[in-house]
């Protein structure tokens, strides 16, 4: 199966209305953005992106899909479908950018045809992709520089893994657990053994956790992390040592009030002289756990369900609006659901020291604006030209650039802007209508 059936049946009903009353060939331009943030968020990650544009090439429709779409739709629109490819263009926020209420993350222009049949495909990648990466931006600010270790895979579907693991890697975390986020995007493995392994070394006499730390050992070297909480974490951290000597690379800590024990872990491994050993914590840790060990000796975090669930917000909220037809705005009015006509670009306006203070959303090909002596930076890139990926916008090589994005634009944040408390987004959104 292709993903073009990963959609929803009234795109393509509104495809065959279109195409049988002539107005599938009019020139449209679809705007994704999203409402309001997530309850609580000042601020939100893009992330997808590179997927999306990757995905764009698999939209195709087969004689399978064909012929299971055929049990409601008509011989023109299987005949459309079956010669679809997407030509038209595509501009949006580059992976990695900060975005408010109101950005206009992603622009679709080309027939109404063509458009259409992409929403459930864009929205269904940005919306998971951006709330993994958003929440993810969260912790990596609260770990103040500290590594952090994506092990969620266990805690979502199997292909949301993935995508899971790019979208923290992009926002700022040190790796992922999982293999194939390795193999598809290069986002580095990490991971060392878990509870099974140690109680695996059970004999008739009792548990033998030292003789599981000299197993694992001499499989991975004295750099690896031993797991210390299986049993008794005072006996746990000893048997380490024991085991590896004081040159043990790391002992991982999985339960219990992680700031008392990582206190008494470090205490413990200066006195057996491992004093380079680091601590790392896992366990339902999510932004504001993170937070509270700040001042505790723990050297880096693994975080798992939080992450790879958005830490509360599975999906960005983002929608996929029609906003303007052969060159003219159009706007959904409904109560609280009301969008901005028009094919927009955006630009954010920081002051001097980079602190940024307003985002601004204006017509598309409208003369910048005035400043006021502020700097303005553009955030509306191409990022699909006639149907292809414009250059520097693939996925396998996009991440670093998008680290770095992430980084910059949470440096740029506002001093409010960080914090993990509820408020307003941390720099207003204006909207310049369009003049008549």
């Amino acid at each position: 199966m292709t993903v073009a059936l990963l959609t929803d049946k009234y795109e393509l009903t509104m495809l065959a209305a279109a195409l049988r009353d002539g107005t599938a060939h009019r020139r449209t331009t679809f705007e994704v953005f999203a409402r309001r943030l997530p309850e609580g968020r000042r601020y939100g990650v893009v992330a997808g992106t590179g997927r999306l544009v990757e995905a764009l090439a698999e939209f195709t429709f087969t004689s399978h899909e064909l012929t299971a779409l055929s049990e409601f739709l008509d011989t023109t629109t299987l005949d459309f479908l079956s010669a679809y490819r997407f030509s038209g263009d595509i501009d949006g926020y580059a992976e990695g950018e900060l975005y408010f209420p109101g950005s206009p993350v992603l622009s679709v222009h080309g027939t109404f045809a063509e458009c259409v049949v992409l929403e459930t495909l864009v929205l269904s990648i940005l919306n998971h992709d951006t709330a993994i990466a958003s929440a993810a931006a969260r912790m990596a600010s609260a770990a103040h520089g500290r590594p952090m270790i994506e092990m969620g895979s266990r805690r979502t579907h199997e292909l949301a893994a993935v995508a899971a693991a790019r979208a923290a890697y992009l926002a700022g975390f040190t790796g992922s657990s999982n293999l194939a986020a390795q193999q598809r995007y290069g986002v580095p493995a990490l991971g060392t053994a878990a509870h099974a392994y140690t109680l695996l070394h059970t004999t008739e006499s009792g548990p033998d956790e030292q003789a599981a730390f000299r197993g694992q050992v001499a499989a991975l070297g004295v750099g690896t992390t031993l797991l210390v909480d299986t049993y008794d974490i005072t006996a746990g951290v000893d048997n380490a040592i024991a085991a590896a000597g004081p040159q043990l690379g790391a002992v991982r800590i999985d339960s219990g009030d992680l700031g008392v024990l990582a206190r008494q872990v470090r205490q413990q491994l200066d006195d057996l002289g491992a004093t380079n050993t680091q601590i790392v914590v896992s366990g339902d840790l999510d932004e504001f756990a993170i937070a509270a060990l700040r001042a505790e000796p723990v050297d880096s975090y693994g975080v798992g369900t939080s992450v790879v669930t958005g830490s509360g917000a599975p999906t960005a909220g983002m929608v996929y609006k029609l906003v303007e037809v052969d060159g003219m705005p159009v706007a959904k009015r409904s109560s609280r659901k009301e969008s901005h006509g028009g094919r927009k670009q955006a630009a954010r306006l920081a002051k001097a020291s980079g602190t940024i203070v307003e985002e601004v959303v204006y017509p598309y090909g409208q003369e910048p604006l005035e400043t006021s002596g502020l700097v303005a930076r553009p955030l509306t890139v191409p990022l699909v030209a006639g149907g292809v990926p414009v250059e520097g916008h693939h996925p396998a090589t996009d991440l670093a650039a998008a680290r770095e994005r992430v980084a910059a634009g949470l440096h740029s944040l506002p001093w409010d802007g960080l914090k993990l408390s509820r408020g307003e987004p941390a720099i207003p959104t204006r909207v310049v209508p369009f003049q008549t």
